[in-house]
């Protein structure tokens, strides 16, 4: 199958040129690489002129084309008509040498999938199960990884999620892929991670991402793929790994990537469930509440207390406007 990959970067031209010296490496190398460069210096584009790379495309984009959803879209807009097979990666990824390889097999076995997500290996520390079970840690399909804090806490108040990791609750605020362990399996969910994702390029005819989600775009995976599962179904396959390294360059002020916490997460749940009971309404707004307060509590023993205050006050001002001023679903 032919494969397109699109790369949409902004400000980080160091993390991208490692990025693509691991897709240098693949076993199964793309059929074509677009970047598409939302940065406001020309560092990357002075970057990629001196360092060559095969079937590599670069696009600049214009001031009112920036934005990760934005950028995704024209990208796009810019894919081989021979390609079958759209790949996103976030700009601060490394893969291993079988990513590609790993992933677009997937769509040989599993000829239902829509989408098919890959997964990242330096987050979380997993080990194979113990003879004997403690309330302290998580356990999925044989393997055990430490349970975090807060929904060792979510517990207490009756407010675990109520789904396997990849589905999002009734009142959202789920387990995410990261609480799927490193066995080499494909598992079927209903959410994947935009920036190690992948999508039948006939996805593209029916939706696409959402002009909601605008500039940093927290979440605007979550939305899609849940828009996604509609339509078809969507995989993880924990053999197609890679790391990721989070640069901070590019990122919002703590303040506004609070808000967008609170508000893009009240959105992506009202796509999947667009008139909730009450009783999974007062669920989500005690969880966010809840949620909130732990953030806060971590001024405590971090060093990043600014930071760390910023951002639950954004989250308090998210959760009040949602009140008096809720996100629109288009």
């Amino acid at each position: 199958m032919n494969f397109s990959l699109i790369i949409c970067t902004y400000m980080r031209d160091k993390p991208l040129l490692k990025l693509l010296n691991s897709v240098k490496r693949q076993t199964r190398y793309p059929n074509e690489i677009l970047i598409i460069d939302g940065s406001t210096d020309n560092k990357t584009q002075l970057l990629l002129k001196k360092n060559k790379f095969d079937k590599l495309k670069y696009f600049k984009v214009k001031e009112n084309q920036r934005g990760l959803t934005k950028q995704r879209n024209y990208g796009i807009s810019l894919v081989s008509k021979e390609s079958e097979i759209i790949c996103f990666l976030d700009d601060d990824i490394i893969l291993t040498p079988d990513y590609f390889k790993n992933l677009i097999q997937s769509y040989s076995i599993h000829t239902d999938a829509l989408s098919v997500g890959g997964y990242i290996t330096n987050e979380v520390e997993w080990k194979k199960i113990s003879d004997i079970k403690t309330g302290d840690k998580f356990y999925f399909d044989g393997w055990e990884r430490k349970e975090p804090s807060r929904f060792k806490l979510r517990r207490k108040f009756g407010l675990q999620p109520d789904t396997p990791p990849g589905f999002l609750p009734t009142f959202a605020h789920g387990r995410s892929i990261g609480f799927l362990p490193p066995s080499g399996k494909t598992y079927k969910v209903e959410q994947i991670m935009g920036g190690v994702s992948s999508y039948k390029k006939e996805v593209f005819k029916k939706i696409v991402f959402s002009t909601y989600f605008e500039g940093y775009g927290l979440y605007e995976d979550a939305d899609f793929s849940l828009r996604i599962a509609k339509l078809g179904a969507l995989y993880v396959n924990t053999s197609a790994q890679l790391s990721h390294h989070h640069d901070a360059s590019g990122r919002p002020n703590k303040f506004k990537y609070g808000k967008m916490v609170v508000r893009n997460g009240w959105y992506v749940w009202r796509v999947k469930y667009p008139k909730p009971i009450f009783k999974t309404k007062l669920k989500w707004h005690a969880t966010a509440f809840l949620l909130t307060i732990i953030r806060f509590s971590n001024i405590f023993n971090s060093k990043q207390k600014k930071e760390i205050l910023s951002e639950s006050l954004g989250r308090i001002f998210g959760w009040f406007s949602i009140i008096f001023n809720s996100p629109k679903i288009n």
